[in-house]
């Protein structure tokens, strides 16, 4: 039998980590012991959402499997919320720079789809709205 691997050690810059721990604003809209579900600031689309574990981890298989499976669940939560706004939607995950992982803390996106154009392909987005993040909290938070 191999050992386990060790935990990674959060970066002292870890944005996810902040936001996971409350020392960073964010508008959240889901959170349990071990997730937590919150806006995306510059979303692809209306209710672009992230999902992330609390504990650090740069990548989903730096993560240990019973972390992974809470994560997972958490993601069909967050499914069925975005099934408020529409019933279209990618999940998303980017592992490593070189797939457009910009944040190196393991988090799925999920990105509701209203009939626009791909919108990986965007060039720029567009900030959120306070209003509409506030909308969008009140309409996702409820269980």
């Amino acid at each position: 039998m191999g050992r386990a691997s060790p935990k990674p050690a959060a970066p002292a810059s870890c944005i996810f980590c902040e936001i996971g721990q409350h020392r960073a604003p964010a508008y959240v809209v889901y959170e349990d012991t071990e997730t937590m579900a919150f806006l995306d600031i510059f979303p692809f689309t209306r209710g672009h959402l992230l999902v992330i574990p609390k504990r650090h981890a740069p990548r989903l298989t730096d993560l240990p499997f019973p972390d992974q499976a809470t994560l997972l669940r958490s993601v069909d939560v967050l499914c069925r919320r975005a099934e408020r706004l529409t019933s279209d939607y990618n999940v998303a995950l980017n592992a490593g720079a070189n797939a457009g992982q910009i944040v190196f803390h393991v988090h799925f996106h999920v990105i509701p789809r209203y009939g626009e154009p791909n919108p990986f392909l965007a060039a720029s987005r567009a900030p959120l709205k306070v209003r509409d993040a506030e909308e969008l909290v009140t309409t996702l938070s409820a269980p």
